[in-house]
């Protein structure tokens, strides 16, 4: 039992993200072998259709030769072969060309090899062939009663192609058997060295295919899986945002309750501190979610023209706390195409970035906000009077966790992911008075696509 449940174990130990690396391997796997499938059976059709085509190419020109010679074969007024024409007017060494009669002249369907009769054979062929292959081939052609061709070798072993061509006695009937048979041999070496190149390189070009195939198939197996991989980063992501952020407030409320339950503390301060830190885990969620529906495209853009100056001091009207300044420049009306709920959230966080980190400790905030719009492009412009960008962080400053000043980060990099969205950009500079200077880039005719 041990040994079965090891490899249920294996396979349930691994991750997601392995899982989907696993099926794109498979993918890849069985891309490139369905590949192979299909050109093996192209390159065995094209080798075996070259290999009938050679044949076929020799067979026709030993039967244009063996059919010229018929013409010159004669009989005497006896009826025997008379082969002077023949042997005067053809050459019959190269190729060679043999003359077998059936015994008597007689002709019968069911002559053996041994039975035929050698009328004609060439003293110094350019090819030799054993004297047992050729009365094999005549005997085949005459069983046979039409033209049979057949693959052979010479003593030396050498391919070649004998042909053998059955023929008649002068006004011989219609169902008259044959008188005998003349054979040619035609050198097959050539043609069998062209048939190996060609198997050769189809084999070549196959593996060649396959490969090519195998990175294709991988190449398309991973633009397949992206998404999921993608889908499955995110969620790691956001369980690792949340992991990370909710550890501290949720250890404070469980410190809080355990000194709530000895009688430490006043319990109107439990309640107090209880409620501030529930509305800060209440606005991290919030930007969690946000942040993790942005990523994953699901925070769908709803947009619509809106007036950016109004919709700036709606958010600073709320933000803003008794003894923290923040004042808005507006010199003209601002219309904008736009996600007004995805808007005020970028806003609202750069606002709220600038006043709990735009100043120097013991002093109230300053923070001045402008909203201003050229026709090419619309900014909203977040100015403080604080400590400036520390220089450890102004290279990654949108990145989630990266604020470097004890907040989590989430809320510019939500801004930034707005901006995103929506066409624009969102950049962080010195400003002039000494503090940091967040700039908000909208195009004012809205994303070139939704999404």
């Amino acid at each position: 039992m041990r040994a079965l449940r090891r490899p249920f174990r294996s396979a349930r130990a691994l991750t997601p993200t392995a899982r989907v690396r696993r099926l794109r391997r498979r993918i890849t796997v069985l891309f490139a072998l369905t590949s192979a499938a299909g050109l093996v059976a192209m390159a065995v059709l094209a080798v075996r259709s070259d290999g009938v085509r050679g044949r076929e190419q020799l067979d026709r020109a030993m039967s244009a030769d063996t059919n010229w010679a018929l013409g010159l074969l004669e009989t005497d007024e006896d009826g025997r072969l008379d082969t002077e024409v023949l042997l005067d007017n053809a050459g019959t060494a190269c190729p060679p060309l043999f003359l077998l009669s059936a015994p008597d002249g007689s002709g019968e369907l069911d002559v053996t090899p041994g039975e035929l009769v050698v009328e004609h054979a060439p003293r110094r062929p350019c090819l030799t062939v054993s004297a047992a292959a050729v009365r094999q081939a005549a005997a085949t052609a005459v069983r046979a009663d039409e033209p049979r061709s057949r693959d052979a070798r010479t003593v030396d072993g050498e391919p070649v192609r004998m042909f053998a061509l059955p023929f008649y006695a002068p006004e011989a009937e219609e169902d008259a058997a044959p008188q005998g048979a003349l054979v040619t041999v035609a050198d097959a070496s050539a043609q069998r060295a062209d048939h190996r190149r060609l198997t050769w390189v189809v084999t070549g070009g196959c593996a060649l295919l396959v490969l090519l195939s195998a990175g294709v198939g991988h190449l398309l197996s991973g633009r397949a899986v992206r998404p999921a991989l993608e889908a499955l980063d995110r969620q790691e992501s956001f369980l690792a945002d949340a992991a990370h952020d909710l550890r501290t407030p949720a250890a404070s409320l469980r410190t809080l309750a355990e000194t709530a339950l000895r009688g430490e503390t006043d319990s109107t301060d439990v309640h107090r501190r209880t409620l501030r830190l529930a509305e800060g885990m209440g606005t991290l969620v919030d930007g969690l979610l946000t942040r993790a529906r942005l990523m994953s495209g699901t925070a769908v853009l709803a947009v619509e023209p809106l007036r950016l100056d109004q919709l700036v001091e709606a958010v600073v009207e709320d933000a803003a706390d008794e003894g923290q300044r923040v004042a808005v420049r507006a010199e003209r009306a601002v219309v904008v195409v736009a996600d007004p709920d995805l808007v005020r959230r970028a806003v609202a966080n750069l606002v709220g970035n600038a006043l709990v980190h735009g100043h120097r400790p013991g002093e109230p905030a300053e923070v001045e906000v402008t909203v201003d719009g050229d026709g090419a492009t619309t900014t909203v412009t977040v100015e403080d009077a604080g400590p400036g960008l520390p220089p450890e962080v102004a290279g990654a400053l949108f990145d989630r966790f990266r604020s470097g000043v004890g907040s989590t980060g989430l809320g510019l990099s939500i801004a930034s992911w707005v901006a995103h969205a929506h066409g624009g950009s969102l950049t962080a500079e010195a400003g002039q008075r000494g503090g940091a200077r967040f700039v908000l880039r909208l195009p004012p005719g809205g994303p070139a696509t939704e999404g």
